[in-house]
């Protein structure tokens, strides 16, 4: 597809936005959105031609890019079909949709509630425990971020969920794993292990495990910083839900249906929840949908007594013919492998030979199509390049970076000190490249303010 240019109507569309549009985490009087003309694939351009290379994913959930054929007929093809009907009757695209997701999630996780995006999947997997279980509250973990509903941002451990926070969600945050900027003085990433496990059950114990109902992780934190947890940990989380009674709820929004290499990023850790969260990429967010992966064993709770919740648009016929279409060029176009083999093969070493040339680069993370670049203004102290949480001036060094990227024709996805390598799992060879290099001349502009 070649952009149109026409500066008119994109003016036009720009001044609609900021008379009506109200926009999601931002100062409006601040902000100055781009008016977006079109998207294919890993791309898409302005009214006025420019072309940008996709390192966000949208908000890291075009996994198959923008406008796939395939699903956009499904979509189509659907609409003419059925275009919507009520959740309480069986719909072919609503079935089949929840049969491909169980077909592919971890273990016994084989009946799926649908939610209309991954925050309110949230929310319904920590009704779920808290019913399940009888208890009140919710354990999470600080540098996570689960969702901007009520009780999602209030189990979001940054500073998003600040604004939020009256401290009576029954929300209690500990500190996982991240050797990088260790909270347990660890040296290794078994110490890590091993000592973020103790302060879990310690928390546990002083906190009182009957009063827990869930432990609620995104299996690799995205947003927060894209920390792959070690080896080890989530199967220790997991033996001390079995120990004291708790339910293990995984937050795959972001990770899952090809992000990691593998089609859910707990296949990488070889654990499985009771409750699994899932939005985004299950259909590229073609047509809001998210859903909870629910257990047997949590399944069982509900089998005689009514689950109390639902939504009105929960398994949209269009939302679900998206899905199922999209699971299909996922697995028939090879799209997971693509993920790995990318990942592997350009981006990590790609931001390694990056990180040795720029002194802004302090650590380099990440899996398959799901990285981060730590920035920091002296490599010995780890300080970041920003103070956490800044904002304005004190924010200037990675909006100097954040623009030079867009200068150099990608879109990056900036949070804090991170800048986040998260390009639509479709993403080729070349065009990785492509990213690499204007990502390169993007850090000399943030070397300028290290030390």
């Amino acid at each position: 597809m070649t952009p149109q240019i026409d500066p008119r109507a994109g003016a036009a569309v720009k001044a609609a936005d900021r008379a009506h549009v109200f926009h999601s985490w931002s100062a409006q009087d601040l902000i100055d959105p781009l008016a977006v003309a079109g998207a294919e694939g890993s791309y898409f351009w302005d009214y006025d031609g420019n072309r940008y290379l996709d390192f966000t994913s949208g908000l890291v959930f075009t996994n198959i890019g923008y406008q796939h054929p395939k699903v956009v007929a499904a979509i189509q093809e659907q609409a003419a079909t059925l275009t919507t009907f009520a959740p309480a009757f069986a719909v072919e695209a609503r079935s089949e949709a929840a049969r491909l997701i169980a077909e592919r999630t971890p273990g016994d996780l084989d009946k799926i509630f649908f939610t209309n995006g991954g925050a309110d999947a949230v929310e319904h997997a920590v009704r779920m425990a808290r019913i399940h279980t009888g208890r009140p509250k919710v354990l999470s973990a600080y540098r996570s971020y689960h969702g901007g509903t009520q009780q999602a941002v209030n189990i979001t451990g940054d500073p998003r969920r600040w604004a939020s926070d009256g401290a009576a969600a029954g929300v209690v945050h500990f500190w996982a794993p991240f050797l990088y900027r260790s909270r347990f003085y660890a040296e290794t990433e078994q110490q890590e292990c091993e000592r973020a496990l103790e302060h879990l059950e310690t928390t546990i114990a002083f906190e009182g495990p009957g009063t827990i109902a869930a432990v609620v992780l995104e299996t690799i934190p995205g947003t927060a910083g894209i920390m792959v947890p070690p080896r080890g940990y989530l199967a220790g989380v997991r033996d001390l839900c079995d120990k004291y009674g708790i339910v293990f709820v995984l937050d795959e929004v972001m990770a899952g249906f090809g992000r990691t290499g593998e089609w859910f990023a707990a296949d990488l850790f070889e654990v499985t929840p009771d409750l699994m969260t899932f939005a985004k990429g299950v259909n590229s967010g073609y047509v809001p949908l998210g859903g909870v992966a629910v257990s047997g064993r949590i399944a069982e709770t509900f089998g005689k007594r009514p689950y109390p919740g639902g939504l009105t648009y929960s398994g949209h016929p269009l939302a679900c013919a998206a899905a199922v279409a999209t699971i299909d060029v996922i697995a028939q176009e090879g799209v997971v492998a693509n993920a790995a083999v990318v990942g592997a093969q350009v981006i990590e070493p790609g931001l390694r030979e990056l990180a040795e040339r720029h002194p802004s680069v302090g650590e380099v993370r990440g899996v398959g199509m799901f990285w981060a670049l730590e920035l920091v203004k002296n490599r010995e102290s780890r300080e970041p390049l920003v103070p956490y949480n800044a904002a304005g001036e004190a924010n200037a060094p990675m909006a100097a970076f954040a623009a030079a990227a867009k200068a150099h024709g990608l879109w990056p996805f900036v949070n804090m000190n991170r800048t986040h390598v998260v390009p639509p799992c479709t993403i080729t060879e070349t065009e990785a490249k492509e990213g690499l290099a204007a990502l390169d001349a993007a850090l000399s502009v943030a070397d300028e303010h290290t030390e």
